[in-house]
């Protein structure tokens, strides 16, 4: 009350001035109102009109493009709304799968200040080791969320005991197939789940099909061959490296062990395949080749859910089945099945200028309210307990279909090595798996790869 009353002398008073300088009516007015102008900007604050500091986050992500356009509307609007003295704009480039890996070395080889990067799991080491990731081990201290990540998922970020990388969703491949086709030949699903019978089953579905043009079982040929055998290793208990003594400069590392007789028997197992009349696929179209019918069965990644029209996805399972799990050795014992999960990593280059703005909209970018959205549209698996089996978990159970089968995966599914050589490594196991799709000994094949394999670790 008290500066009300002031407020108003003060016009009184500034009135009274005026008339004593015989002003005229006309100028009394004006300042009248531009003293109550002054007023009434005295009470306003005054931030919401100093200029803003512009900032331009620099990013670099894989393909498809939408993904991302989903995420980054979202998560730079909440980003702007938490700093009202920042104008934050985010530049980001999107390229196909096969250049983003040089392209982001590249840029970091050479210094240009990127703030973001999506990185395959699989370059992590190469990335880490070369220096160009910023460490986030205490930033992801003070968030204190790692706990609500599958065990599986937050590893695979981590390079020699430091955070580099935040893994933000996953995939996980199953075993899908034509439920009409099946019926066609005879064949019950559950005959799909062990090797014997499923080399049985693909003998009476070509057999069946064959007049109609279509294939009975797929099988990758294609330079990812290598992540479609990992699951039969992982389920006999083999592993693709392991560590040991004696390295000649680095004391203790990766050694192979792949070809060790788990390795032989997983391979046999594609040998069996081809052997049974099952044709390699030399090209890989994700998914589309079974949409479009040409197999009945195939082992695929959960983005083939992608593939069809997302009207379809309500009714879907009335056609299409999935088992998830690949294939295991026996129904007669109990090896739990395995899966390889693939997806991305975000990570904060040495390169960039904005760490800690950065960081905020990698965390942004991973709340659910900011994620969900993007997963429901693309049908990706969450990297998050709770956004899989947890309280935001009811709209992706209620529009992806087999949701909750596809978890259930993520708990027996494996990474693959992060380690800077495994590009390399990759190379050598999948000139095996040719090699033994051309009538090679799966034991010939895995040896030779292993003696290549040890020299690229250095051994």
């Amino acid at each position: 009350m008290n500066n009300n009353k002031n407020d108003k002398n003060n016009i009184i008073n500034f009135e009274f001035f005026c008339k004593s300088k015989k002003s005229t009516s006309k100028f009394l007015i004006i300042a009248s109102l531009v003293m109550l102008s002054l007023l009434f900007i005295s009470k306003i604050n005054f931030t919401a009109i100093i200029a803003q500091e512009e900032i331009t986050l620099n990013a670099i992500f894989a393909e498809p493009k939408e993904r991302w356009e989903i995420l980054l509307e979202n998560a730079t609007k909440i980003l702007n709304e938490r700093h009202p003295d920042k104008k934050i704009k985010i530049d980001f480039r999107v390229l196909p799968y096969s250049d983003t890996r040089t392209q982001i070395l590249t840029a970091m080889a050479g210094k240009t200040p990127i703030d973001l990067v999506s990185i395959d799991q699989i370059w992590l080491g190469e990335f880490a080791e070369g220096g160009f990731l910023s460490d986030l081990t205490s930033n992801t201290k003070k968030w204190n969320k790692s706990s609500d990540w599958y065990s599986q998922n937050w590893e695979g970020g981590i390079y020699n005991d430091q955070v580099k990388g935040i893994w933000a969703w996953t995939d996980v491949r199953a075993l899908w197939y034509w439920k009409d086709l099946l019926d066609k030949a005879g064949i019950n699903p559950d005959q799909l789940k062990n090797w014997n019978e499923y080399i049985s089953s693909s003998k009476k579905l070509n057999e069946i099909l064959e007049k109609d043009k279509i294939q009975a079982m797929h099988l990758v040929g294609a330079n990812h061959s290598p992540d479609m055998w990992y699951p039969y290793l992982w389920m006999l208990g083999g592993e693709i490296l392991e560590k040991r003594e004696g390295h000649p400069t680095k004391n203790n590392y990766w050694y192979p062990i792949y070809n060790n007789e788990l390795g032989v028997k997983a391979l046999q197992f594609l040998k069996d395949q081809v052997d049974a009349g099952i044709k390699p696929q030399i090209n890989h179209f994700w998914g589309q080749e079974f949409v479009d019918k040409k197999f009945a069965v195939m082992l695929e990644g959960s983005w083939i859910l992608g593939q069809f029209q997302k009207i379809e996805w309500n009714t879907l399972d009335e056609k299409i089945g999935m088992i998830p799990m690949f294939p295991v050795p026996s129904s007669s014992n109990s090896t739990n099945t395995s899966t390889l999960m693939g997806g991305w990593i975000l990570s904060i280059p040495e390169t960039s200028q904005n760490k800690e703005l950065a960081w905020e909209l990698l965390t942004i970018m991973l709340e659910p309210k900011v994620l969900i959205p993007m997963l429901l549209q693309q049908g990706y698996l969450p990297t998050q307990k709770s956004i899989g089996e947890g309280a935001y978990s009811e709209k992706l159970k209620l529009t992806i279909p087999y949701y909750e089968e596809l978890v259930s995966l993520i708990s027996l599914g494996k990474g693959r090595p992060n380690i800077p050589e495994y590009p390399i490594i990759a190379e050598h196991i999948r000139n095996a798996i040719e090699q033994v799709y051309n009538g090679m000994d799966p034991k010939m094949a895995l040896d030779e790869a292993a003696k290549q394999t040890e020299k690229a670790l250095g051994w």
